[in-house]
């Protein structure tokens, strides 16, 4: 089995070195598909040709999947995956381009330098193919599970698009501060903003462009600054219930870490 992963960022790069197969790699950037092909001993092949292979994964932006999957569906002869971390634009245009192949849509819940970790997958249409894929995965430490496009992107818009937005905001909004000052909140919250201003910019913008979630937290600091402090000792109370209610459904429903 070979796989074409269109695609040498670090996540396609993460895909190529943790499938048990031949690779080869093509990208709008030819240095970055040279490098990504170094890196996990596959090949350089053209973005656009006639040479078919077993599987095709796309690892493009987010924004650019479906139409990426259009284009490069054809090359395929026995399946199309993605790991680009929207699920249901990408199982839309895989069941549209590439009806007769297996189909499946990975969203790797982790940054590439700190895999093993959970893997989100939807199997529109799964076979001997996407099966040793993802066995392939497995055996490498990572824990996938099941769920449907729609699930997974509602659950997008607050696992990134809200508590991203939430991260950035105070990164924004707060003054530095003289040593000695910071309490254990303050340095959890620092904490984050360093892990995502350490990130790629056009990820971020792609997860917010995507997906619902920043309004809300909007609404939520709106909500908060506007209060009296009877008010906030409600919106306290409401946010101590909701999240509780969260944690007892979480419990029911465990699936492993998530970033």
């Amino acid at each position: 089995m070979d796989v074409l992963i269109v695609g040498a960022g670090s996540m396609g790069t993460w895909f190529g070195g943790a499938v048990d197969a031949p690779v080869s790699f093509a990208d709008l950037e030819p240095d970055a598909a040279a490098a990504a092909a170094d890196a996990v001993g596959g090949d350089v092949a053209a973005l656009e040709g006639g040479t078919t292979y077993d599987v095709v994964c796309l690892a493009v932006p987010m924004t650019h999947v479906a139409d990426a999957i259009g284009e490069q569906a054809g090359r395929a002869e026995r399946a199309v995956i993605d790991v680009s971390g929207v699920m249901a634009p990408a199982v839309e245009a895989m069941a549209r381009h590439a009806p007769d192949l297996e189909r499946m849509s990975l969203h790797p819940l982790f940054a590439p330098e700190r895999a093993p970790g959970s893997i989100a997958v939807v199997r529109d249409r799964s076979g001997p193919v996407t099966d040793a894929l993802l066995a392939a995965l497995e055996s490498r430490g990572n824990a996938v599970f099941e769920t449907t496009a729609a699930e997974h992107d509602e659950a997008m818009e607050s696992v990134q698009a809200a508590a991203h937005a939430a991260v950035l905001s105070f990164a924004l909004a707060a003054e530095s501060v003289p040593p000695g000052f910071e309490t254990p909140i303050y340095e959890g919250l620092r904490r984050l903003v360093e892990r995502v201003t350490g990130g790629t910019p056009r990820v971020y913008a792609d997860i917010q462009a995507t997906f619902d979630g920043a309004d809300a937290v909007a609404d939520a600091a709106a909500a908060v600054a506007a209060a009296d402090a009877d008010d906030l000792e409600s919106l306290y109370r409401a946010a101590t219930t909701d999240w509780q209610e969260r944690r007892d459904d979480e419990r029911h429903d465990t699936r492993g870490d998530t970033e």
